[in-house]
């Protein structure tokens, strides 16, 4: 499965089309936020542990490309291109830091 096929995938999950409305995006928002959240929990454990769960930082990471890809459907976007575009930026940034 490609990214663009599981976003489209999950868009249809969620019920999302191109034109969601302000509740759908913030739901989508907050879960995104929220599953973030949950990344962190499990590095901050690491910290204070020195222990990681890796198999539950796995199932996290999952869940926030699950918002991730909904929120790109809803604002239209393939994620494979914001991928690409993603990665035009951060190549710009470090040569911008090295010429410096």
């Amino acid at each position: 499965m490609t990214i663009d096929e599981y976003a489209a995938w999950a868009a249809g999950v969620a019920k999302v089309d191109e034109h969601p409305s302000n509740e759908r995006l913030s739901y989508l928002g907050l879960g995104l936020a929220g599953e973030s959240g949950e990344v962190a929990e499990h590095i901050k454990k690491l910290l204070r542990d020195d222990w990681l769960d890796k198999a539950g930082l796995v199932e996290e990471l999952g869940d926030v490309i699950y918002y991730w890809a909904c929120l790109c459907a809803a604002t239209g976007q393939q994620p494979s291109e914001l991928l690409e575009a993603s990665a035009a930026k951060i190549k710009r940034r470090i040569s911008e830091a090295s010429s410096r």
